[in-house]
């Protein structure tokens, strides 16, 4: 039966798929989509102050962007670049050989240094490459938003099973949740949380988001449940002496996947947007960690510097704009099937 069930689900998504790559516009957000997942995966490896891989001084060293070197630790690619000139050598730079917090290009520092062939997009105040910045942004826009949706479905869809299934005392418990949390404002809880709790880490962001934010999924899974529940097949499966575990995670919960994954993927590009505004804010992703949301406080800080606020709003908006067409593709495929 596991395997049957498996079989089932994997054709289920392989549908999904398939309706979804159907509209041209749901092809061309998916892969915008994933491309930005790639460069936020990627950053390390596409934005760089160290090489990809290097021979200096008779000694190969590979991927020191990832694994610090301490023998290139007062290196750039540029400077590098000086010494394998004298002494010999080779190094393969990353294509953009700028880090996101690097402030020197060769000892010099460029501040806010418009659009030009060494800097594509400009540098910020300090002098960083902002083509860098949105790059390993990336990365924080996709951690915050992957990983606190995947916090909130697991909340969201616990809670909201439970509630509809049992009942009573969960029911309760799920509703006074749902019904406290919807009360503020979320933008406002989060800063207040924040506030109150001091900057640490994106991981606490993620936490305080997920936390938080679980409450659509919860309705949409508890709306879900309440109504598959009372199946016919539900009501065998009690007959024939099934465990409550059992019959939840193979007949109810199969049937709420396609509502609680359309609700996620619009929660991706809400917590995106939440942490870019924390960061523009100062409470988001803690300095000096690159962010779209920091970057465009820096445009507020030089407002006459158009490739502050041009180039960040563009990664910003088209990335949520990708995964809000991508989730309305997604919510049709779900109910053609």
């Amino acid at each position: 039966m596991k395997k049957r069930d498996l079989g089932i689900s994997r054709l289920w998504l392989y549908k999904v798929n398939r309706q979804f790559y159907r509209k041209p516009f749901n092809v061309v957000a998916g892969g915008f989509v994933i491309f930005v997942c790639l460069l936020g995966l990627f950053a390390d490896l596409i934005a760089s102050e160290n090489p990809i891989a290097c021979k200096v001084d008779g000694q190969v060293h590979i991927l020191p962007a990832i694994f610090s070197t301490a023998e290139l630790v007062d290196y750039d690619n540029q400077s590098l670049l000086d010494k394998i000139a004298r002494d010999g050598g080779w190094t393969l730079a990353p294509p953009i050989p700028f880090g996101p917090n690097q402030t020197k290009v060769d000892g010099a520092i460029d501040w806010l240094a418009a659009p030009s062939d060494l800097h594509v997009l400009g540098t910020d105040g300090s002098g960083r490459d902002v083509l860098a910045r949105i790059i390993h942004g990336a990365r924080s826009a996709m951690l915050v938003g992957l990983s606190s949706m995947l916090l909130c479905t697991i909340l969201g869809v616990l809670l909201g099973a439970l509630a509809a299934y049992f009942g009573g005392f969960w029911d309760r418990v799920a509703n006074v949740g749902i019904e406290t949390l919807t009360a503020f404002p979320t933008l406002f809880l989060i800063l207040g949380i924040q506030g109150l709790l001091g900057i640490s880490s994106i991981w606490q962001l993620v936490v305080i988001i997920g936390a938080t934010r679980w409450t659509d999924v919860a309705r949409v899974t508890r709306a879900e449940v309440l109504r598959t529940v009372n199946e016919e097949y539900v009501e065998a499966a009690r007959a024939l002496g099934l465990s409550h575990v059992r019959i939840l995670r193979r007949h109810v919960l199969p049937a709420v996947l396609g509502p609680v994954l359309v609700s996620a993927t619009f929660g991706i590009a809400s917590a995106i947007l939440i942490e870019s505004t924390l960061s523009f804010l100062g409470y988001g992703a803690p300095p000096p960690t690159a962010s779209w949301g920091g970057l465009l406080a820096d445009a507020f800080a030089s407002q006459r510097c158009y490739w502050l606020i041009l180039f960040p709003g563009v990664a910003l908006s088209a990335t949520v704009l990708a995964i809000n067409i991508a989730g309305e593709g997604l919510s049709d495929a779900v109910d053609v099937l």
